[in-house]
């Protein structure tokens, strides 16, 4: 996986939230993790399956889902082609 940061933190002053942008290889993903902030993902193109508390979801084009605080995720490209997806995430409370 590789992430560029959109807006927010270095990239703009953004006072709420940032934006990044992930791109996935074929047979790459993002190992389980989690936030104790909200999320959404919001795939561009390709396809990736983001699987939380055991449940996989096929995300394709325009497809979006929301991870609350604290949900453990992993995110894998199993298609052919390379895939892109907005993150959206807010900053820790001051």
């Amino acid at each position: 996986m590789c992430g560029l940061r959109l807006q927010g933190h270095e990239a703009t002053n953004t006072d709420a939230f940032w934006v990044g942008l992930s791109h996935f290889l074929p047979g790459g993903g993002a190992e389980e993790s989690s936030s104790p902030l909200e999320r959404v993902y919001v795939v561009l193109s390709g396809e990736v399956c983001v699987t939380v508390d055991g449940k996989e979801t096929l995300l394709k084009p325009m497809d979006s889902c929301h991870l609350a605080g604290g949900e453990r995720r992993t995110i894998m490209n199993r298609g052919n082609l390379p895939a892109s997806m907005l993150v959206i995430m807010p900053y820790p409370e001051k």
